[in-house]
């Protein structure tokens, strides 16, 4: 990457409705080691990386796609995974339910009483709406918001989850080909300049050369 952007300031509703996100992802009882050794909830460094990755896809994002973008995984320690079948229909059953509690939940929370002066009605619908992903072939924010998911999946998640003896390098790459396929041709720019490692490097050499 080479050349950080920040976004805008929120407004002052905006920026209280985005304190009580992330007091909600500091509950997540999972946390992990930054790199200066301190542990933070799994959660709320998903959440940061979300926001570190919208400042590189949308410098000038609205206070709505901001929020959105930092509540995209809200409470979704409260579904695991393993509710679900471990199957194909399995896991989009489990990803449409998280989808659906995290919208409903987040539009709640930015009801709250303490955010004065009040979020718009049609901005926290909105909000819930993009992390819902709705209209993602049509809706440009919708777009961001999904590309900027699947720049973190590639930046913090993917050598763990590559390493999952579970997974073998056929399935890594077609989820490769899946996430290449989700995002926009900017969201693949960015990819591409990212920092990543020589294994991460050689299994997107191969989805992308099938």
């Amino acid at each position: 990457m080479t050349t950080t952007h920040q976004l805008p300031p929120l407004p002052a509703q905006y920026r209280q409705g985005l304190d009580l996100i992330d007091a909600a992802h500091a509950q997540d009882p999972k946390t992990v080691a930054g790199p200066d050794g301190v542990s933070t909830p799994n959660e709320l460094q998903y959440a940061r990386k979300m926001t570190k990755w919208l400042a590189q896809r949308s410098p000038t994002a609205s206070p709505v796609l901001q929020l959105a973008c930092r509540a995209q995984h809200f409470r979704r320690w409260e579904i695991p995974r393993s509710t679900y079948p471990m199957t194909r229909p399995g896991y989009l059953t489990w990803r449409s339910k998280q989808k659906s509690q995290a919208g409903n939940l987040v539009a709640e929370l930015l009801a709250s009483p303490s955010i004065s002066p009040e979020i718009p009605d049609a901005d926290r619908n909105r909000v819930a709406a993009l992390i819902r992903k709705e209209n993602l072939n049509s809706d440009e924010e919708t777009q961001i918001l999904e590309d900027v998911a699947c720049l973190v999946f590639l930046d913090d998640q993917f050598d763990d989850f590559e390493s999952k003896s579970e997974i073998d390098e056929d399935k890594i790459i077609s989820i490769l080909r899946k996430t290449w396929a989700k995002m926009s041709e900017k969201g693949r720019e960015l990819a591409l300049e990212m920092d990543l490692s020589d294994r991460a490097k050689e299994l997107i050499g191969k989805a992308l050369a099938s």
